[in-house]
């Protein structure tokens, strides 16, 4: 500042003040400015949680396919039953009479019709029995299983081995096969002794239900094979 210039002296009110020498003031505009995005973080699943969650996934649907795979096994064991039993035979047996003679029978051995008044009594016979009163068993659901009379001793054990309790086993002369095995209107000639048909025919069978007195046992009927001993099972 020269001589000439007059000393500063306090501004007026509402006038600016003198310019100040400096760097101008930084100017920012808040709309400009930016902002690096920050990542979300997200809480990573555990493996143990994983597994447990694909664990009980399998299980649920192991838990919903076995009564399907069940089914199946069950439909295919009932197909290959019903295939292994095609040949057995049956008839509609609606005669039932009591009667003291001889009848002649469609079947061979009989599978029902009319019959003695007295069973015979359960178990293995050495001897035929009378066809009257083995039909009188089958009424009551009795299975009579007939073999041809030269079988061998084994053979007649292997069949005595399975005879249900409630059944009758026999030989016969002029059988159409060496084993046949008979309920009320149903019947099946087996090739031997060691036919697995056999089993099969007593599983499906065996429990007498095709006979009109179901549940009924042979037991208390004659030991006689020629029926005789009349004053028991009379009229049953």
């Amino acid at each position: 500042m020269s001589d000439a210039d007059p000393p500063p002296g306090p501004v007026p009110p509402g006038q600016p003040g003198p310019a100040v020498d400096g760097p101008p003031e930084a100017s920012y505009d808040l709309r400009e400015a930016s902002y690096a995005p920050v990542e979300e973080q997200r809480p990573r699943r555990s493996l143990p949680l994983v597994l447990a969650t694909v664990a009980s996934g399998l299980v649920l649907g192991a838990a919903l396919v076995a009564p399907l795979v069940d089914q199946a096994i069950r439909g295919e064991e009932r197909a290959q039953r019903a295939l292994d039993l095609t040949l057995v035979e049956t008839w509609e047996v609606t005669d039932r009479a009591h009667t003291m003679d001889d009848v002649t029978y469609p079947q061979d051995p009989p599978a029902g019709g009319a019959h003695a008044p007295i069973w015979l009594a359960c178990g293995v016979y050495d001897e035929p029995v009378r066809d009257e009163n083995a039909v009188h068993d089958l009424e009551h659901g009795t299975v009579w299983i007939t073999h041809d009379p030269d079988l061998s001793d084994a053979d007649r054990a292997a069949l005595a081995e399975q005879l249900p309790d409630n059944g009758i086993m026999s030989p016969r002369e002029g059988l159409p096969s060496p084993v046949v095995v008979t309920v009320w209107g149903a019947q099946l000639r087996l090739d031997g002794a060691d036919d697995r048909r056999l089993g099969l025919f007593l599983e499906e069978y065996g429990d007498g239900h095709t006979a009109p007195e179901f549940g009924v046992s042979c037991e208390g009927g004659t030991p006689s094979p020629d029926g005789s001993l009349p004053e028991q099972g009379t009229d049953a």
